[in-house]
C-alpha cells in the first residue's frame, strides 16, 4: 500500500503544479472558454487542464518504474502503452480546446489511443460471461476499442459544473481501486499489484492535485484534453482488470452468482452517472433530429440546477449519486445480497430526497 500511496501524492503534487503553468500557457495560445449559452460560468475561463494531469500521470508512472514491487508491473509493456495512448488522447483533447475540432476528428484520435492501448497488450483477454469466455481476438479488440470511446466521451459529457467531472472520476477511480486491491489478493500467487490498481491510484491523484484550480469558482477547466484523458486511464483499467478477472477465483463474494456478474455491473455501476448522461443526451438529441455530437443544455448537472439547487450544492449532490452507487455495487463483493440490496435502496432514497428537496436557496448556498 505504501508504493500507491506514494504513486497518489506524486501523481497530485505533479498535476497540481503542473496545472498551475498549464494556466498561464492555456490563457497564452487562446485556450479559453468564452460564456456560451449552455455554459454556467459567467466569465471566459482557460481550459486545457488534461495537460497537467498528465504531467501528474506520466511522473506516476516515471516513478513506478523506480519502486520495488511496482516496477515488476513494466516487464510487459501494458502501462507503456497507456501511457502513449494518454499521451495521444490528451494531444488530441489540447488541439481541440485551442481550435475545437469536428466530432469526426476526435473520434477517429479516439480509435486510435484505444488501438494503441491494444496493440500494447491493454486489452480484452476475454469476457467473464458463463465462467470465462474466449472470443476471436479481433471481436475483443473492437469491443476494447469501443469501451475507451464510450468511457472518454462520458466523462466529457458530465464535465458541465465546476469540479464535477474530476470529482466523479475521484470517487470512481478510489472504488475501483479498493476493488482492484482486494481482488489481487486472491490471485494465485497472491499479488496485489496490478496494472489496473497502479493506474486507479495515479488517477486519484491527478484528481486531487487538479481539484483545487476546479472548485466553483474554476480558475481553469479541464477541457477535452483532461475529460479525454480521464476516460481514457479509467477505460485502460476497467479493460486490464475485468478482462483478466477468473470470477470463479476472484474475490470471495457471497454467491456464486455475485461473483460471476459483479466484474461485468462494477465497470458500469462506477460510471453509472456518466453513462446514463451520455444515453440520455444521445436518445434526447435523436428524438428532436439533432446529431448525437451536437452540444445541448439539458444534461444532468443542467436539470440539477433548474431544480433550484446552487452550483456547489449540485456538484455535491452529483458525488453523493456517484458514491452512492459505485459503493452500493461495491457492497455486494462482501455482504449477502439482502443486506447490500437494503443499504443500496436506503441511500438512493436518502439522495433523492436531497436531489428533489433543494431547501436552501441557491443564493444562500453560494454565500457558504
Amino acid at each position: 500500500m505504501r508504493e500507491y500511496l506514494l504513486i497518489l501524492l506524486t501523481a497530485a503534487i505533479f498535476t497540481y503544479v503542473g496545472t498551475t503553468i498549464v494556466r498561464l500557457w492555456a490563457q497564452k495560445v487562446g485556450a479559453v472558454t468564452p460564456v456560451r449559452a449552455r455554459d454556467v460560468h459567467s466569465v471566459p475561463t482557460p481550459r486545457m487542464g488534461g495537460v497537467g494531469m498528465l504531467i501528474g500521470f506520466a511522473s506516476a508512472v516515471l516513478l513506478a518504474t523506480q519502486l520495488p514491487f511496482l516496477g515488476q508491473l513494466f516487464e510487459t509493456n501494458e502501462i507503456y502503452g497507456v501511457l502513449i495512448a494518454a499521451v495521444i488522447i490528451t494531444a488530441l483533447g489540447a488541439l481541440d480546446d485551442v481550435r475545437d475540432l469536428d466530432w469526426s476528428t476526435k473520434l477517429a484520435g479516439q480509435v486510435l489511443a484505444g488501438g494503441v492501448m491494444a496493440f500494447f497488450g491493454v486489452r480484452l483477454l476475454s469476457l467473464p460471461l458463463f465462467g470465462v469466455t474466449i472470443l476471436p481476438e479481433a471481436v475483443l479488440v473492437v469491443l476494447t476499442i469501443l469501451i475507451v470511446v464510450f468511457t472518454t466521451n462520458a466523462v466529457n459529457f458530465v464535465d458541465g459544473l465546476d469540479g464535477l467531472a474530476a470529482g466523479i472520476v475521484l470517487i470512481s477511480a478510489g472504488t475501483f481501486f479498493s476493488w482492484t486491491y482486494v481482488v489481487s489478493r486472491d490471485f494465485d500467487p497472491p499479488n496485489v499489484f496490478s496494472t489496473a490498481t497502479l493506474i486507479t491510484a495515479a488517477i486519484m491523484g491527478c484528481c486531487i492535485g487538479f481539484l483545487p484550480h476546479n472548485f466553483h469558482p474554476a480558475r481553469l477547466f479541464m477541457g477535452d484534453a483532461g475529460a479525454l484523458l480521464l476516460g481514457l486511464l479509467l477505460s485502460a483499467a476497467t479493460i486490464s482488470m475485468t478482462g483478466s478477472v477468473d470470477p470463479s477465483s476472484s474475490v470471495a463474494t457471497t454467491s456464486t452468482v455475485t461473483a460471476f456478474i459483479l466484474p461485468i455491473i462494477l465497470p458500469v455501476a462506477i460510471l453509472a452517472l456518466p453513462l446514463l448522461d451520455i444515453v440520455l443526451a444521445v436518445i434526447r438529441r435523436t428524438r428532436r433530429g439533432d446529431g448525437f455530437w451536437k452540444p445541448d443544455a439539458s444534461h444532468l448537472h443542467h436539470q440539477m440546477l433548474a431544480i433550484g439547487h446552487s452550483h456547489r450544492r449540485a456538484v455535491s449532490l452529483l458525488y453523493l449519486w456517484s458514491a452512492v452507487i459505485a459503493a452500493g455495487a461495491v457492497s455486494y463483493a462482501y455482504l449477502p445480497a439482502v443486506y447490500a440490496t437494503l443499504g443500496l435502496a436506503i441511500g438512493l432514497v436518502l439522495v433523492a430526497t436531497l436531489t428533489w428537496r433543494p431547501w436552501h436557496s441557491p443564493s444562500t448556498e453560494e454565500a457558504l
